[in-house]
């Protein structure tokens, strides 16, 4: 459980929560909702208690699990099957075991002293749930569509996808009392969904869930916490998502109604006042009736703004040659681990180009080739006559998380001045003392955003697209789809948002790890939520 107490949220100097007060409860599955940037992750990540709030207390009854966007945690030498494990300290146990069993076999005089290390690392192990819980981790990491040999893999060698389903697996196994899930399906196929869906509506504990994803939110939540950053305030719905959305029509129809009366009312009596105030008898009665009319607007709460959205636009690409990128025989292997064999792309101008395959096929990698940012092991990137790449990474490596927001965009674009730097950024709404935040303590949808302010400053003529849609609200999403729909150059697009390949009107598509190219046709849309 989890009970917050008068609590502030501030993002360096500007407060996006006051005074707020709730509690997690066991059974409480609480979606937690709001813009990007309006301080979701900010808050979890109190939560879960590794940041301290500006004001008010917040305590725990329990263990609490959080799954951060951020995946990049753990031994990168360790396997996967190892970091699931850990969440219970089977990992050291395991290990313990097989050190005892190694020792016993080596017939050496200390065989007395291993077969006492063997009893007690097995009795530890028993204790933690034994093979019943070596069972259940492989059920949880087989239900998000991790298979044996990608348990068996050290971390370091798996995709960003891949590694992400490792860290929510560990979350789930754990059996933790509250759970904090920032986004826990990026990344995620649509049968792995499917299966959380499932497992969150059996868990019993508490749960907090950030999510863009509606049918999950709608599968899994019977609360929804609105994070309203204009009002700096929580609006608390004791409701299922649907209810929630009905409810939050119902407030605004109503709030629409009483502010149109407030004012209908007070104009008549800013108009009689008008009336009245020239009149020496009646002046003092008008300064009344205007105050009335001032207190009536004051305690009528204003219609609320539509929510600021991003105006995403993609660079105007610069003239190129006929193919101004290529790829010959790229192959890639991390250890024993062969991850593209002899892959074959040529990106002609303005073509559009949709990457498929399974988690751990090579999407990503691939365009880490393409973009300079990993060599493959054989094989060419040929850059045509007049390239001029941009390259969106789903994890950001891109960004400087040392350097403000502003310095991430100037640095990508030194020939903006100040003045159109900060244009650039308000448009992508970063405004203000935005600007001079760390780009390391950005959310996922504002690391989005500024990734895609760069990259319409970059006047490039290839675009290397790897998930832009995740982490953004409906209203952004819909932006970078139209901003997709737009853009005049060649893009290669790794996504598992059929909503984003139906918008790029790919021509081919390349099937990973076979590397085979394909002209693209609708028989292929269904491959997309798999992939």
């Amino acid at each position: 459980m989890i009970t917050v107490v008068d609590v502030d949220v501030r993002v360096g100097a500007r407060l996006l929560l006051s005074r707020t007060a709730f509690r997690v409860a066991p059974g409480d599955k609480i979606g937690l909702v709001g813009r990007n940037g309006a301080g979701k992750t900010t808050l979890t990540r109190i939560l879960a208690g590794e940041t301290l709030p500006a004001a008010g207390t917040v305590s725990r009854v329990g263990s609490v699990g959080h799954l951060p966007q951020d995946h990049r945690t753990g031994d990168l030498g360790g396997t996967a099957a190892d970091r699931i494990l850990s969440a219970r300290g089977l990992d050291r146990v395991v290990r313990d075991l097989r050190a005892a069993e190694a020792a016993m076999a080596s017939g050496e005089d200390a065989i007395e002293k291993a077969m006492r290390a063997y009893a007690r690392a097995e009795a530890e192990f028993q204790a933690r749930g034994g093979y019943a819980a070596e069972a259940e981790a492989a059920r949880v990491a087989a239900g998000l569509g991790l298979p044996e040999r990608v348990l068996a893999q050290p971390l370091g060698t798996l995709s960003g996808g891949q590694r992400r389903r490792v860290e929510l697996a560990r979350a789930l196994f754990a059996g933790h009392d509250t759970l904090l899930l920032d986004e826990p399906t990026n990344h995620l196929d649509a049968d792995s969904i499917g299966w959380l869906r499932g497992f969150l509506a059996a868990y019993p504990g508490g749960l907090v869930l950030i999510s863009h994803d509606t049918g999950l939110l709608e599968a899994s939540v019977n609360r929804v916490f609105h994070l309203d950053a204009d009002r700096a305030c929580l609006d608390v719905y004791n409701l299922g998502w649907r209810a929630y959305l009905a409810q939050r029509e119902t407030d605004a129809r109503r709030r629409r109604r009483e502010r149109a009366n407030a004012e209908r009312k007070a104009g008549t009596l800013l108009a009689q006042a008008d009336r009245m105030r020239a009149g020496a008898n009646t002046a003092v009665a008008a300064k009344n009736m205007e105050r009335r009319a001032r207190r009536m607007l004051a305690v009528t709460e204003p219609e609320r703004r539509a929510e600021k959205v991003a105006r995403i636009r993609l660079p105007e690409p610069a003239p190129c040659g006929r193919t101004p990128l290529a790829a010959t025989g790229l192959t890639k292997s991390y250890g024993s681990l062969e991850v593209l064999t002899g892959v074959d792309l040529a990106v002609d101008r303005g073509s559009r180009v949709v990457v498929l395959g399974l988690n751990g096929a090579g999407k990503t990698t691939l365009l880490r080739i393409l973009a300079g940012r990993e060599r493959p092991d054989a094989g060419l990137v040929v850059p045509g006559h007049g390239l001029r790449l941009g390259y969106y990474a789903q994890e950001h490596e891109t960004l400087d998380a040392g350097r403000t927001v502003l310095e991430n965009l100037t640095s990508a674009a030194p020939q903006l001045a100040d003045g159109e730097a900060r244009r650039v950024l308000g448009a992508f709404l970063f405004s203000g003392d935005d600007a001079a935040k760390p780009a390391g303590v950005l959310s996922g949808g504002e690391k989005t955003r500024l990734a895609l302010a760069i990259l319409a400053c970059s006047g490039a003529n290839v675009l290397l697209l790897d998930e832009p849609t995740n982490n953004l609200d409906p209203a952004s999403r819909r932006e970078i789809l139209d901003a997709i729909r737009a853009y005049r150059g060649a893009v290669v697009l790794v996504t598992h948002d059929e909503g984003a390949v139906e918008a790029l009107r790919p021509d081919r598509v390349l099937l990973l790890p076979d590397g085979a190219e394909d002209l693209w046709n609708p028989g292929y849309a269904d491959l997309v939520s798999l992939a």
